[in-house]
């Protein structure tokens, strides 16, 4: 399953770094980002999720919230946060639900061998909670930056 530009964003509610949980009703009315990211503490991941945190600010200025989600349990997103000062929630979809809905957990292939993985996304979801952009297979340098872009012309 996937998700078109356009459609309503499919319902979730995680659990996240901070003793948090984040939700689609509870982000109702305000736009917002949702990335998915493969592992916690690795390298991409880790440039991506301060990328973000760097952006925080600017976003903010477009009353733009952040949230991460990989298929990690909390305990590696919480030291995961907690080492890169990351103040956004990164949530734990460790049974791959909302990656599912959201078409992120996908077949890949590495040397020849085929398993399902992460697949590094992003949607910025309007204040409808309605799917207003979205980035597959994404290339870590410059992304935030292209999100950032995106969200403006949206406010």
């Amino acid at each position: 399953m996937s998700v078109a530009e356009g459609a309503l964003a499919p319902d979730f509610t995680l659990p996240a770094s901070g003793g948090r949980t984040v939700s689609l009703a509870a982000m109702k009315g305000k736009p917002f980002i949702l990335y998915f990211y493969p592992k916690a503490d690795t390298s991409g991941c880790t440039k991506e999720a301060c990328d973000f945190q760097e952006a925080l600010p600017a976003l903010a200025q477009s009353g733009l919230a952040v949230i991460g989600v990989s298929p990690d349990p909390m305990k590696p997103i919480e030291k995961f946060a907690e080492k890169y000062s990351l103040t956004f929630p990164l949530a734990s979809d460790a049974e791959k639900v909302v990656a599912g809905a959201y078409g992120t957990w996908v077949e890949k292939s590495m040397y020849g061998r085929t398993y399902m993985g992460m697949e590094r996304s992003t949607f910025l979801i309007d204040a409808e909670g309605k799917v207003a952009r979205i980035w597959r297979k994404v290339k870590v340098p410059g992304h935030a930056k292209a999100v950032m872009e995106a969200a403006k012309a949206l406010g």
